[in-house]
């Protein structure tokens, strides 16, 4: 009997590469509805001034770009001992989303990760993006067990021992 091929099995996961920059662009912009070229200008020059094991992924299917993913990894950063990777951005194309591009971006990342011994992944998702936060539960994302602090500059600062 022959095997049926999976979606994901057709999917074709790489290192992102400088000459996917406007690609990343565009398919970003499709996503959130504007263009962030200066934010992925300084993460693709992150992503490729470091050696070793790649942690950015590009994928393909049909050789068609359809999603990529932009992570990192820290040594020793927020009071950790131990190494632990930072997923700062997903981003698979509308007209194929559940055909597993994610899914094979995240297996992939995972092994990349897995090779230089970073056993914890990160990652920060808008409580209102269902979408994304079903996907990242069914990828096997937990909330995690820290707090996201962020602080209003716009806003003045309190008076020494007013802690409002």
């Amino acid at each position: 009997m022959e095997r049926l091929q999976r979606e994901d099995e057709r999917v074709v996961v790489r290192d992102l590469r400088p000459k996917d920059f406007e690609a990343v662009i565009a398919l970003d912009a499709r996503i959130v509805g504007r263009r962030r070229e200066e934010y992925f200008r300084v993460k693709l020059q992150e992503s490729q001034s470091h050696t070793g094991i790649k942690v950015s992924l590009a994928a393909e299917q049909d050789g068609l770009f359809c999603g990529f993913l932009l992570a990192r990894v820290y040594y020793g950063e927020f009071g950790t001992m131990e190494p632990v990777a930072v997923l700062d951005t997903i981003g698979v194309h509308p007209g194929f989303r559940g055909r597993g591009v994610g899914a094979a971006l995240q297996r992939q990342l995972r092994t990349n990760l897995s090779g230089l011994g970073v056993s914890i992944l990160q990652t920060e998702v808008s409580w209102e993006d269902q979408h994304l936060l079903g996907f990242f539960h069914h990828q096997g994302f937990r909330p995690a067990a820290r707090f996201c602090l962020h602080l209003d500059l716009s806003q003045p600062a309190p008076e020494r021992g007013d802690a409002k």
